[in-house]
């Protein structure tokens, strides 16, 4: 991958002449914007206009949806393709909610294999009905979620996706994935929304998804067909001094997103549940995956694309693996910006309330948490896990106090980098790779480099019960690297 930028070229938000997706003159803006023609589904051909996936918003605090798990024949890349969807699309429709709002989800498993839900970056309980990543849906089963946000919830992109451990990765780069938008008081008045999800799968010779193989499986597999709201190199359209908002999830089993887009005014409005205090220039952004980007961008004319310039994740143990072409250069969009002019509103956008520091208060607790990789005994073959110790469902690995504030620092003493994620409870990171971080900034998935630690202050103030950290490069979750902590007492 030599094209490709290292990981300590990168910044984990560097700028984004970048994430840039236009819509071909159609998308939802969820800011009261007309839903046009255009939606996902309509055609995947490379070089179509992109479609927005459709949108539910919730009313009088509430968004009930019935979500329905199934094997799907679907147009993707210009053939026909058997993907598991989320109501018959890939990606499923966006939810859009407020702080304090409730969401209730009928999940109706369609499949013949289990599953369930996981609201990724969303603050609510994990008992129960809730963010629970112990549940199993079995196949034919159906089951009512029930999801309670906070009055003060952050604002931002989330997503949801299936988390049945053993089944994560296969279910997302199957096509199981879908945004969730969390709107409120600082909203941004832009020309148009949109919401950006980009994924990758492989594809068989008869349209169902790949097999991959052990080597794939333990580097963290990336697929050879990468998409932009289910669609393969989209042409995306734009007019000269339109400014947008794009919500960008990397939704990505394994692959790195270093985001760019050349020629266009990019600022950076947000990270995960971050928020930036006012817009932030960028050149390009980088997404791990799970993560996500709140973008502002002002178009001007001309034609470029919409690409991710590689970045250097590592390799497989000692190297032995091999790391070719892993989450190196890719195209994902072509974008033209051309026609009439729209008169540029570039009114000052308002400063943001900065997000709460906790470096002011001293941790209640400190811990030490390693990501570990390496050979079994007897040909067991490799071992994912944390502090030498594989996914247990039966162990609680940490056991927290409600109402605490944690210092946990995340060790990767292996030769890749891992993304690490922690459901329910956000984490402010306050040093990545011994560096300080100077802002509050706060994220639900970090990234730890190789050979590297991310230090990070967590608040578990409220929503008491158990859940899961693991590492987003979902086939080394399956494989073993998660744990579960216990909030409660």
């Amino acid at each position: 991958m030599s094209n490709a930028i290292t990981r300590r070229q990168a910044l984990q938000v560097g700028g984004v002449g970048a994430a840039g997706v236009v819509i071909g003159g159609v998308g939802l803006s969820l800011t009261g914007l007309p839903w046009s023609a255009g939606s996902v589904g309509s055609t995947t051909d490379p070089g179509s206009g992109l479609g927005q996936p459709p949108a539910l918003r919730s009313r009088d605090g509430v968004l009930s949806v019935e979500l329905v798990v199934s094997q799907t024949e679907v147009e993707l890349a210009g053939t026909t393709a058997r993907m598991l969807t989320y109501n018959g699309s890939v990606p499923g429709p966006t939810w859009i909610l407020r702080p304090g709002d409730r969401l209730e989800v009928r999940l109706v498993n369609n499949l013949d294999q289990p599953t369930n839900l996981h609201t990724h970056g969303l603050a609510v309980s994990p008992e129960g009905s809730g963010d629970n990543p112990f549940l199993t849906i079995g196949a034919g089963e159906s089951f009512d979620y029930r999801f309670e946000l906070p009055n003060d919830h952050p604002t931002g992109v989330f997503w949801y996706h299936p988390h049945h451990h053993g089944s994560v990765a296969d279910q997302i780069f199957g096509g199981l994935y879908g945004a969730i938008v969390v709107e409120g008081v600082d909203e941004v008045p832009v020309s148009l929304d949109r919401v950006l999800v980009i994924s990758d799968t492989t594809l068989a010779h008869n349209g169902a998804v790949a097999q991959v193989s052990h080597g794939q499986v333990m580097n963290g597999r990336e697929g050879e067909l990468l998409l932009v709201n289910g669609q393969s190199r989209p042409r995306i359209a734009a007019r000269p001094g339109a400014r947008e908002r794009w919500r960008v999830i990397n939704a990505c089993t394994s692959r790195y997103l270093l985001l760019a887009l050349p020629g266009q005014d990019v600022h950076l409005l947000g990270m995960d549940s971050g928020h930036e205090r006012s817009p932030r220039r960028v050149e390009d952004v980088l997404l791990t995956p799970g993560n996500r980007a709140d973008l502002l961008v002002d178009m001007r004319p001309g034609t470029g694309e919409l690409v991710s310039l590689g970045y250097d994740r590592g390799s497989g143990m000692m190297g032995m693996m091999g790391n070719a072409d892993l989450s190196g250069p890719a195209t994902l969009a072509s974008v033209v910006v051309e026609g009439d002019s729209i008169p540029a509103d570039r009114r000052a956008v308002a400063q943001r309330v900065q997000d709460r520091d906790l470096r002011d208060r001293e941790p209640d607790n400190r811990r030490e948490i390693t990501m570990t990789m390496g050979m079994g005994g007897m040909g067991a073959g490799m071992v994912f896990g944390f502090d030498d110790r594989p996914f247990d469902g039966e162990r609680t690995d940490q056991s927290v106090t409600t109402g605490t504030v944690e210092e946990w620092t995340i060790h990767n003493p292996t030769t890749m980098d891992h993304p690490f994620h922690l459901h329910v409870w956000p984490m402010q990171v306050v040093a990545e790779g011994g560096t300080r971080v100077a802002d509050p900034m706060w994220r639900d998935v970090v990234n730890v480099s190789a050979g590297a630690s991310t230090t990070v202050l967590v608040d578990f103030a409220r929503h008491p019960g158990r859940s899961v950290y693991h590492c987003h490069i979902l086939d080394h979750e399956d494989a073993g690297m998660m744990a579960i902590v216990a909030v409660g007492g």
